[in-house]
């Protein structure tokens, strides 16, 4: 069973509201840092501390004093420590150095790995280091992302990976046009045999007449995946007066027509073609996704070209194919195994052009996919959000860039939530509302967040992005979310966002709504987070620094009592809102500070008679 979400206790002396020195008595022996005081609800009840850390950043993991990982001029200690371990152009290794220490250690054992990895906050590999299960386990925690130098992450176990928290991220596009070239190089080279027929004339032969090829005008090309690389392949295919169709489930329709390719179903794709070139990432559904029995459904004579990964074919349905005259050539860049044995039977065969995983291998690619991958390495160690990332949301940029003070605000509305719930009951079920006029909301990111700071300030557990989901529901935590469509201008994402904590006990009786939840609810006013109602309450504060929730009596002079008291204790007031139902019955005043108040602040505070709950919330 999950263990659930159980807010911090801490056990008090009873408290008589009839004695002032025995209130004064209390406060100053019982409460530290984050306060809160109540004069209504039971003595069980009436404070509690709650230590919550201020909200990370998107990907940052607290840090550890034996582990430091933020940066400070002159202090080399003090930065993140980056193992490369597989050869990085020397342009992304220089942006690395900046800003970390950078180890470069090629042709590491697992074993090796798994020692090294115990002393480093981030991993870069390329397509040989296996970054298996065993690797985030010795990490200890540490390793807050893997960077993998190219687009293919089958050498990563991401569900590991999500597991502990860890980023993954990849280089998708700086080798986009490196592996196209390669794929039509071997493409072209294939259909006139140049590579056999290089071999046979340094070998001191002639053979005009065994290396006649054939013509690629007017052939049909099947591209097996049309994404980045797939695309720029057809593009180069038509320019050679090839007719091109694709099989990509997930391709989009229009730029299929702009580049004047056809869509089809797989099985017309490999009956029909009279080359086949693969460009699909390996995943259990495309693992040997050309295997005996689709050569058998192919054309005889097919030619194939494998610039993706080796997995995707079954090699020995392949070298079947070639020997009974199903398929005429092959070209491979890619193999199950690399690098393979000498004995490989495809290498060895006389009808297969072969080159060493080479798709990526131009200067400009290599020094590209180092940068790329050095970029997004340095930015998820100051834990900004990447549009990289494999195993969390992939968001562009400008949507990021739009979404940033939401995300912010989804965040910070966790945090204050959870720390309304009084202790006991743990917290299980949480309803998220989202008000836009936009239909095709996308809320994972908020919701990551705001999962984040729900759990964050109860437990001792690191959530990012990556693993909110998963730890979630490890916790028993059920997040349920709703959408609420509004009518008018989709220019601004959210209207607001709404969270909602139930069957839970709260702290400050005033957050709870009529239907017996605590309540908060907030909004993004020139791009910074606010808190806009608390249960029935409406105020309007911005979410900085920490809060002082107080409910009191409607009367005058309320706002210049407290305010006096913390101008007297040297507290700055970056904002302060009262929200009532009635006049002269209830209100809650809500007070943002720059700095947490002593003790002895909030006390004067809540010995203010016409003050009748009181919770300090640090953000």
């Amino acid at each position: 069973m999950a263990a659930s979400l159980n807010t911090p206790s801490l056990k008090t002396p009873p408290l008589s509201l009839s004695s002032k020195s025995l209130l004064r008595s209390s406060f100053s022996a019982t409460f530290p840092n984050n306060i809160r005081f109540s004069r209504s609800q039971p003595q069980s009840q009436r404070f509690l501390t709650v230590n919550a850390t201020a909200p990370g950043s998107f990907f940052k993991k607290p840090n550890v004093a034996a582990t430091p990982t933020s940066s400070s001029p002159g202090s080399a200690s003090k930065k993140p420590t980056v193992l490369v371990a597989e050869k990085l152009g020397e342009a992304g290794l220089a942006l690395l150095r900046h800003h970390a220490n950078v180890e470069c250690s090629y042709n590491l054992s697992p074993e090796e790995l798994r020692v090294k990895i115990a002393h480093c906050d981030a991993l870069i590999v390329r397509s040989a280091t296996k970054v298996n299960r065993a690797v985030f386990e010795s990490s200890g925690g540490r390793l807050k992302v893997v960077g993998r130098a190219g687009v293919g992450i089958d050498n990563v176990d991401l569900a590991a990976a999500t597991e502990h928290g860890c980023l993954v991220v990849n280089a998708p596009t700086a080798n986009t046009v490196a592996a196209a070239e390669h794929g039509i190089a071997l493409l072209t080279s294939m259909a006139r045999n140049v590579a056999q027929a290089d071999a046979s004339v340094k070998s001191g032969k002639w053979q005009r007449s065994k290396y006649v090829g054939v013509s690629l005008v007017g052939k049909r090309l099947a591209v097996l995946g049309f994404g980045k690389v797939g695309s720029e392949v057809a593009r180069r295919a038509k320019g050679l007066g090839m007719h091109v169709i694709a099989h990509d489930p997930y391709a989009p329709a229009d730029l299929a027509r702009v580049i004047g390719v056809e869509l089809v179903g797989l099985k017309e794709a490999i009956t029909t073609a009279d080359f086949i070139s693969l460009h699909m990432p390996l995943t259990p559904a495309t693992s040997k996704m050309l295997n005996a029995e689709a050569f058998a459904k192919m054309k005889k004579g097919v030619r194939i070209v494998n610039v993706a990964r080796g997995g995707v074919i079954d090699e020995d349905a392949l070298w079947r194919a070639l020997n009974g005259g199903i398929v005429a050539q092959a070209a491979l860049d890619v193999f199950t195994e690399e690098p393979p044995t000498k004995d490989n039977k495809l290498v060895q065969h006389e009808k297969v052009t072969v080159t060493p995983h080479l798709g990526a291998s131009t200067m400009e690619a290599q020094e590209g996919v180092a940068i790329e991958i050095a970029e997004a390495v340095v930015g998820a160690l100051k834990g900004e959000l990447a549009a990289t990332a494999v195993n969390a949301p992939m968001v562009p940029a400008e949507v990021l860039n739009e979404l940033k003070p939401y995300v912010e605000l989804a965040e910070k509305l966790g945090r204050l939530a959870v720390q309304l719930v009084a202790g006991g009951r743990g917290v299980k079920t949480v309803k998220v509302s989202y008000s836009s006029s936009r239909a095709d909301l996308d809320t994972r990111l908020l919701r990551a967040m705001i999962t984040k700071g729900i759990i964050e300030p109860i437990c001792n557990i690191y959530v990012n992005l990556v693993n909110a989901d998963y730890t979630a529901k490890q916790r028993g935590l059920r997040i349920t979310e709703e959408c609420i469509h509004l009518d008018g201008s989709p220019e601004c994402p959210l209207e607001s966002i709404k969270v909602q904590i139930a069957n839970v006990e709260s702290k400050f009786a005033s957050s709870k709504s009529e239907g017996g939840d605590i309540r908060v609810e907030g909004q993004v006013k020139y791009r910074i987070p606010h808190l806009t109602k608390v249960g029935s309450f409406e105020v309007d504060v911005s979410l900085e620094g920490s809060i002082i929730l107080c409910r009191q009596v409607d009367q005058p002079g309320m706002i210049g009592k407290v305010g006096s008291i913390l101008g007297e204790e040297n507290v700055n007031v970056s904002f302060m809102s009262v929200g009532r139902i009635a006049p002269r019955t209830h209100a809650v005043m809500a007070i943002g500070v720059d700095e947490p108040p002593r003790k002895e602040s909030l006390k004067r505070i809540g010995e203010i008679p016409a003050i009748e709950e009181l919770v300090f919330l640090k953000l």
